[in-house]
């Protein structure tokens, strides 16, 4: 029987290499959730460069949530990349879940990414 990480890396590479096939050339916006904070980074896999980043981490962000592990965080983080990425010229990315699932967290995500300027 396979072990939670092997399944969990299973999963993250099926989900990348669909992004592969389907994004084409924009950056992707590769979100990792812990259980007590979200971190969101936008990458150009091209050049092998993080364009632009945000987590509950940082001191000005995390002054303003009562937690790094909720759905109100997880919606701020997603305005911070958006603003962050448009500053950087970034406007159409290519969204990776990872192995988690399109709800909760990641979905207020994405969400609010949206809301931003993001597009995906």
């Amino acid at each position: 029987m396979l072990r939670k990480q092997e399944l969990y890396n299973r999963r993250k590479k099926r989900a990348r290499t669909r992004l592969r096939k389907l994004g084409g050339e924009r950056p992707r916006l590769s979100v990792f959730r812990s259980g007590k904070h979200i971190y969101a980074q936008v990458i150009d896999d091209g050049q092998g460069k993080i364009v632009a980043a945000a987590s509950t981490l940082e001191k000005d962000t995390r002054s303003g949530l009562k937690s790094g592990s909720n759905k109100e965080a997880a919606g701020q983080i997603g305005k911070l990349i958006a603003e962050r990425a448009l500053a950087a010229g970034v406007n159409a990315v290519v969204f990776d879940r990872g192995a988690y699932r399109y709800h909760g967290r990641v979905k207020a995500l994405a969400d609010a990414a949206r809301e931003g300027g993001l597009n995906f």
